[in-house]
């Protein structure tokens, strides 16, 4: 049997157990361990047992329940709230300028939590509700946050990218740099949108012989004196500090991503506890909850994920899919092209984490043989888990805003998700045509001198 018939018997094993509903983990241990007694041997078995443990025997994974616990602090206080509120105040004047401000709260909030479904929870709480009260239509008041909270794979810290890291074994400290621009960018074309969603639904409304969309009625605009807006300012910047300060000791080679998540924790707990009393002890019990159940989902995800990974490396199915490509001398973009087709059907249905994990050896010896550079696949890649998010029909951010906002119905937040789709394929052209917004300053960071470590 070819390796890569025996790829598809492995694929086809963990669809089957995908569709049954089980959780993610279980369906993945099951198909590891079907793997290796079909492709193995029953006396292989043990390997399991091994593998489980090699894949989580990797001080690099500290990071992740650290940088989750970062995120969760401040999902319990009041940071969203304050966020939202300093981009409401600069804001307040521009069409659309609400939910502009979310998708603004919700990059920053990305920056200290790393993880999209947390940031939409948070951000979609304050501002979904705001918005309604100020006129804007479910549309454009869901989808700005359900597109919002996708940058929290993306903008650094990203459990995603600290997972790609490891799978692909690239430099974490050079994959977050890479992540921070493109984050940038793809904020700012969010708002852009926004801008022309919002004039395009004035029109609209302007029109006697058409029905506004559900929520939909004159948007009032709440007005911001020069010294309020300061003062919302001011409340962010100990924010923006503590990102600066976790980012700075990584890159600086001062501490490994996991230390730096260490660090983190330790500012947010002091920043929250000294600076904005969110956290009382019966929240903080509740925090240390939600890490700990999120944390062990996203492990056991990894470490499965990462069997499976090594049972395609045993059965060469890789090295077969490179040599396969080689051969048949493709256009290196057509393939690129393939792949990320293939990736965004897999993030409709599955989340990011069993993914990045599960793929990456397979891709990463295509990515290398085409000549691309793997930290800025890494980067592309996490764009399209991205897209993944806010795609039926298992969109995770779409489901987080419908249970915050259950009184808006489904089609809404779908329809209004949708353009944000085509605004994130259209980074994926982007950066694919101008790559270097992606590697430029991993490549300055890293060759000045200016970051030694990560």
């Amino acid at each position: 049997m070819s390796s890569f018939a025996q790829g598809g018997i492995i694929l086809a094993m963990a669809m089957v157990l995908f569709l049954t509903g089980m959780p993610i983990a279980f369906a993945l241990a099951i198909t590891a361990i079907l793997s290796i007694v079909i492709f193995l041997g029953p006396d292989q078995f043990d390997l399991f047992g091994k593998m489980v443990f090699d894949s989580m025997n990797d001080f690099g994974l500290l990071a992740i329940p650290l940088f989750v616990l970062m995120g969760n602090l401040f999902g319990g206080s009041t940071a969203s709230k304050q966020l939202f509120e300093a981009g409401e105040a600069w804001l307040s004047r521009v069409k659309g300028g609400l939910a502009m401000s979310s998708v603004l709260a919700s990059a920053i909030f990305a920056a200290l939590t790393g993880a999209s479904a947390a940031t939409a929870a948070a951000i979609g709480r304050v501002a979904i509700p705001e918005m309604a009260t100020r006129g804007y239509s479910s549309r454009i008041a869901t989808g700005a946050v359900a597109a919002g909270g996708t940058l929290g794979i993306l903008i650094p810290p990203s459990v995603t990218l600290i997972l790609y890291g490891i799978a692909a074994e690239q430099s974490i400290g050079q994959l977050f740099a890479g992540g921070i621009i493109p984050g940038i960018v793809i904020t700012a074309m969010f708002c852009i949108w926004i801008f022309i969603a919002t004039r395009m639904e004035e029109r609209r409304a302007s029109r006697p012989d058409v029905l506004p969309h559900h929520g939909a009625r004159k948007v009032t605009a709440r007005l911001y004196s020069w010294p309020d807006r300061f003062v919302s300012l001011a409340k962010v910047v100990p924010f923006a500090l503590l990102v600066f300060a976790v980012l700075f000791v990584l890159y600086r080679g001062i501490a490994t991503p996991s230390e730096a998540a260490a660090v983190g924790v330790v500012l947010v707990m002091a920043l929250i506890g000294i600076g904005y009393r969110g956290l009382r002890g019966k929240d903080l019990i509740k925090v240390l909850l939600e890490t700990t159940n999120q944390s062990t989902m996203i492990l056991l995800i990894t470490c499965f994920s990462a069997v499976i990974a090594v049972v395609l490396s045993y059965l060469r199915i890789p090295q077969d899919l490179a040599t396969l490509v080689t051969d048949l001398d493709m256009n290196k973009w057509v393939v690129m092209l393939i792949i990320n087709v293939i990736l965004l059907v897999m993030g409709c249905f599955l989340p990011p984490v069993s993914i990045i994990v599960m793929v990456t050896p397979v891709l990463l010896p295509v990515i290398l043989t085409l000549g691309f550079d793997p930290i800025w696949f890494g980067v592309l890649m996490t764009i399209n888990m991205e897209m993944g998010l806010i795609t039926p029909p298992v969109g995770l951010n779409l489901y987080v805003i419908k249970g915050i906002a259950p009184d808006i119905p489904l089609k809404e937040v779908l329809i209004g998700a949708l353009p944000y789709v085509g605004i994130l394929a259209l980074a994926l052209v982007l950066f694919s045509v101008f790559p270097e917004i992606i590697t430029w300053l991993p490549e300055k960071l890293y060759s000045s001198g200016v970051a030694t470590g990560g």
